[in-house]
């Protein structure tokens, strides 16, 4: 992979964002953000077990799913505060997926403040909580309404490999589907992925990060992102609609038309469909090497 460091700055004009990330769809750390927010000190463990500690969580361990895999299907449920309790004795591979926190203490709303001045179309009905313990990993994939995301982490370090949507191939997309079929499970204590098995991904382009407390990072519509827990830890992210009818007619195919296909036909024949699937996205891998002439 060919990766460089994302952009760092303190603080950022709206209209600078705009020109140098947002229109040229490169994301940005923005490390001062969330420092004026009551949540940048107030949101913790302790406060979290305290107002939503007894509401049950699905929980989601590091295994990738395959052609029989039901989709966002937990793989455990606990309380809140016993999973807490879990993650805080140490490494635990075990992550909470998409769980809206707001919807069970709407207070927490009050703790940040929504950052217009940066860019339109916050879908501010949903704003969602991601948690994991150390060493549990969100796989490769690129968010399935194809908006723009800014997500803050409070607790806890994370890293997080980005590629623009363009690098799909040499990812290994699997058709009708938001996943990458390589693995990049172990990519934080080993540097890099399986070359041999995905020969292509060599020629990806793309930004490696770690997010500190407080660090906000745009991640522009359709970008890959691969995300490893170095410690327990949580993160908001806030998703804001593209402003193209072009950015917003792909989401909703994604969601309504793409979604509904590849469900359809991993409950009507997943052997043949998952074959068919790794055979194209093999070719359209060999098409990219092919192309860079690569050896």
């Amino acid at each position: 992979m060919q990766l460089q460091p994302v952009d760092r700055v303190d603080s950022i004009s709206a209209e600078d964002f705009q020109q140098r990330y947002y229109l040229p769809l490169k994301p940005v750390v923005i490390t001062d953000l969330a420092r004026e927010w009551p949540a940048f000190t107030k949101w913790n463990w302790a406060y979290f077990k305290e107002i939503v500690g007894s509401k049950k969580v699905g929980l989601y361990n590091n295994i990738k799913s395959d052609a029989y895999t039901p989709i966002n299907t937990a793989d455990d449920y606990k309380t809140f505060g016993e999973y807490v309790d879990m993650i805080s004795k140490g490494p635990a591979g075990w992550r909470i997926f998409l769980f809206n926190i707001f919807d069970h203490a709407p207070q927490l709303t009050e703790d940040f403040t929504w950052p217009d001045h940066l860019m339109k179309g916050f879908v501010k009905k949903y704003p969602m909580l991601f948690v994991g313990g150390a060493t549990s990993i969100t796989h490769m994939h690129f968010d399935i309404d194809m908006s723009h995301i800014l997500h803050t982490q409070f607790v806890g370090r994370k890293k997080v490999l980005l590629f623009p949507f363009e690098e799909q191939h040499k990812l290994y997309r699997k058709p009708f589907e938001v996943l990458s079929l390589a693995d990049f499970s172990n990519y934080n204590q080993n540097g890099r992925p399986d070359y041999t098995q995905f020969p292509a991904l060599k020629l990806a382009k793309g930004y490696e990060v770690i997010l500190n407390h407080g660090d906000t990072l745009f991640m522009p519509a359709g970008y890959w992102h691969h995300m490893e827990y170095l410690d327990s830890g949580f993160a908001m992210s806030l998703r804001a609609l593209q402003s193209s009818i072009g950015g917003k007619l792909k989401g909703a195919w994604n969601l309504f038309g793409m979604r509904n296909i590849d469900t359809l036909m991993k409950k009507t024949a997943p052997k043949w469909w998952y074959e068919y699937k790794k055979t194209s996205l093999l070719k359209a891998a060999e098409k990219e090497m092919e192309a860079a002439d690569f050896k």
